[in-house]
């Protein structure tokens, strides 16, 4: 269970197609959601932002549900601490990166330590007993802030954004496809949407073996609302239906 001719011909179609404005991530933050597998309910999942000292905590848990945990249990912890970057709330660089996946027979244990001045990464695999330090640009993000990184920027319909992701493995350049606007029903109401599509190769949150799309609440304040990705045996779903913050659904 363990994504961007003429000046003046140009803006004109920017001013019709650009959502709303951007504005800061609203902090704190939590989102639960339902995740389900072929339409089955197998888990939820909760994503947190919180403040502290100035520091941007981001953690990300998943779990499954009671009658999947004997067959297949899953216990996922992640965790990307980023700097400040302009004020409480504005996306800086990654200082950390903590992942602690417990999926079936599958365990790993990773840690990466971003450095912006030298522009390095040194990552651990504790359960292969690894390490190695990786170059990096001035704009990377990890597997977990990456996903922020796409709600706090400028979205227009038919252009992609482009994301450097580091993985604990190594620095992918990714397109994030910025591909409609839609309107859904979820449990929570009616919402309209914008709809990005990712096209990852990295491993993390979006990270499966299909096609990947995610709809953004279309407001200053971009909720993933909706998330689903292909996978080996089916696909999965996750919904919002709850948390501290999400937008005002139509009913």
């Amino acid at each position: 269970m363990k994504t961007l001719a003429l000046l003046a011909l140009i803006v004109p179609l920017f001013l019709n197609l650009t959502s709303h404005p951007v504005s800061a991530l609203s902090v704190p933050e939590r989102l639960v959601y339902d995740v389900s597998w072929t339409g089955i309910k197998a888990g939820t999942a909760v994503q947190e932002v919180s403040n502290h000292g100035g520091e941007l905590h981001i953690v990300s848990t998943v779990h499954s549900a009671g009658w999947l945990t004997p067959i297949f249990p899953v216990d996922d912890r992640t965790e990307s601490v980023l700097y400040r970057s302009g004020g409480a709330e504005a996306l800086g660089m990654p200082k950390s990166y903590h992942e602690k996946i417990n999926e079936g027979k599958t365990h790993t244990l990773k840690q990466a330590l971003f450095d912006p001045v030298k522009l390095r990464v040194d990552t651990k695999d504790f359960m292969k007993k690894t390490e190695k330090s990786d170059p990096i640009s001035a704009k990377t993000f990890d597997s977990l802030s990456c996903v922020y990184f796409v709600r706090s920027s400028e979205l227009i319909l038919g252009r992609s954004l482009f994301i450097d992701i580091y993985d604990c493995k190594r620095l992918w350049n990714t397109e994030v496809q910025v591909v409609r606007r839609e309107e859904i029903s979820t449990p929570l109401g009616r919402f309209k949407t914008i709809v990005v599509k990712p096209l990852l190769k990295a491993e993390g949150f979006f990270a499966r073996t299909g096609d990947v799309t995610v709809w953004l609440t279309d407001d200053s304040l971009r909720i993933p609302v909706k998330m689903t990705t292909k996978v080996k045996l089916g696909s999965i779903t996750a919904t919002l239906v709850g948390g501290s913050y999400w937008p005002v659904a139509e009913r």
